[in-house]
């Protein structure tokens, strides 16, 4: 909820990528606030959200879509397809529920261009993990894989694609960015911890961190995934703890899950590309590379936008529903089958 992300490109949903420009919109703060007080409410956060909210969120997608096209001089008619992953509230695949909220017909009347969403509704009902969807568009962008290499996006929460000669297999490795974030909230009203100084000038609770470690998620095998809030509840355990403490063991919380994720892969990956806001955070990069022992780096490295990659990979996903082409895979989603999904409303 730090902006939503706008990204054009060229594409046929396949080999075809040609990303061409970007822009950021904004959450006005009370809507921020009102989508941060749900998410902390799982019951409230888990029921259907209000016809306002949807309308809020999605006017907000909205005006995004348009400042990039004033921006870049683009006109609605040469727009072909808009892909719109909407805001995730909840996420509870066991459960068969995931919510994103977004109004696809709302949108497309309102733009005069056709909008694709949902993406993850159908993996879900199908038995799937619904996420996370964006390994296929790594898989495409890294071309002809051959040794073990790993695309890790560190946002709210951690997920990697693994790819080799041969496999593509993905799943959520555990918290990324959010419990930091909402600890550095409560604690000192900032957004994050810019560069990880606070963590830095810390010291880690080995004690509190192989208890969270000990959760039963990450001795479940994958594919797997992740509620933002699905870690909330070890937030009585900082109670105790400084707050440079407290983020430095929960930064280490983030780099040893990601560390023990090496256990679920046929290969250690040799190459290691983040993506996500955490990438940013110049303390967990530098945890990163001393725990993995093999190169990190940013995505950059690869001439990818790391901001903007997930926008990038809806928009290439919002062709594939059209193409009806696969979205998911038994090894990324744990989909019972190559899954198609999505939906398109029209003007």
């Amino acid at each position: 909820m730090d902006g939503i992300d706008v990204a054009l490109i060229e594409t046929d949903g396949d080999s075809l990528i040609k990303c061409q420009a970007f822009s950021v919109g904004d959450y006005e703060p009370e809507l921020r606030k009102m989508l941060l007080d749900r998410l902390a409410n799982p019951s409230l956060a888990s029921s259907p959200p209000p016809e306002d909210l949807v309308a809020a969120v999605t006017d907000a997608h909205i005006l995004a879509a348009e400042h990039m096209m004033k921006q870049n001089r683009i006109s609605p008619e040469e727009i072909n397809l808009i892909g719109f992953h909407g805001q995730t509230i909840f996420h509870a695949p066991e459960r068969r529920i995931t919510i994103q909220i977004f109004d696809g017909q709302r949108a497309a009347h309102r733009l005069n261009i056709p909008v694709a969403s949902d993406f993850r509704t159908a993996d879900v009902l199908a038995g799937g993990q619904g996420a996370p969807l964006a390994p296929l568009y790594h898989r495409a962008k890294l071309g002809d894989v051959k040794e073990p290499t790993a695309v890790l996006n560190i946002g709210g929460v951690s997920n990697i694609t693994y790819c080799d000669a041969g496999n593509v297999i993905a799943f959520d490795t555990g918290p990324g960015s959010a419990l930091i974030d909402d600890f550095m909230r409560k604690r000192r009203g900032l957004a994050f911890d810019r560069d990880g100084l606070l963590a830095r000038s810390g010291i880690v609770d080995e004690v509190l961190l192989q208890k969270w470690l000990s959760h039963s998620y990450f001795k479940s095998e994958p594919p797997k995934s992740l509620d933002r809030n699905q870690f909330h509840d070890i937030s009585s355990d900082l109670a105790s703890l400084s707050d440079s403490d407290g983020a430095a063991t929960l930064l280490d919380f983030t780099v040893k899950s990601i560390v023990r994720a090496c256990d679920h892969l046929p290969h250690k990956p040799y190459r290691w590309f983040i993506c996500g806001g955490g990438r940013h955070n110049h303390l967990l990069m530098e945890r990163l590379q001393n725990e993995l022992r093999f190169p990190v780096a940013p995505v950059e490295d690869l001439g990818w936008n790391g901001d903007m990659l997930e926008a990038e990979c809806f928009a290439w996903l919002a062709v594939r529903i059209l193409n009806g082409s696969v979205l998911s895979l038994p090894t990324t989603t744990g989909v019972p089958r190559p899954m198609t999904g999505g939906r398109i409303d029209y003007p």
